[in-house]
């Protein structure tokens, strides 16, 4: 197998090759990089705060009543990647939490949409502060335009990544 080099994807190469592959090395690394755990560590708050993969429930709860969704157990796996039954068992951890609450589907009774609870909501204020302070941190010494022009141009590079999602 190659390296970087080999397969004339340096840095050095610049243009958009190199900028591709500094674009792939940064997600690498944010993915590494980016935990819970280390951004409560970061904010200054406790490791455990917004609580382990049950939490990714929430998250996903949450964008769906945004973009005014309903979203169930099926939904719940498609968002986080994870099979029905992974996504069921964090459903039910979300739930016993006490951050979700399951409905009930007046035209399919199989279906239960999901909804935030108030202390859902109370984790997920939580979670934003820590999450807003860490960023806060890292872009302490930014200017607003590079900050605005960041916040533009990542929220277009993960909504492209969501189109992609979405057509395979």
């Amino acid at each position: 197998m190659g390296t970087h080099r080999e397969a004339g994807m340096d840095e050095a190469d610049g243009g958009a090759h190199g900028d591709v592959a500094r674009i792939e090395r940064a997600m690498v690394s944010m993915r590494r990089s980016v935990t819970r755990r280390t951004l409560a560590r970061l904010a200054g708050a406790r490791a455990d705060q917004g609580g382990g993969p049950a939490f990714e429930v929430l998250d996903v709860v949450e964008a769906a009543e945004e973009a005014g969704e309903r979203v169930g157990v099926r939904a719940v796996a498609d968002a986080l990647r994870v099979d029905q039954p992974r996504a069921s068992r964090l459903v039910t951890a979300a739930v016993a939490a006490g951050w979700v609450r399951r409905g009930a589907d007046r035209t399919d009774g199989r279906r239960a949409p999901l909804a935030v609870t108030p202390a859902g909501r109370v984790a997920l204020d939580e979670a934003h502060a820590l999450r807003r302070a860490v960023v806060e941190r890292v872009t302490a010494d930014w200017s607003d335009g590079e900050r605005a022009e960041f916040a533009r141009l990542f929220t277009r590079f993960t909504e492209g990544f969501r189109e992609l999602g979405r057509d395979g």
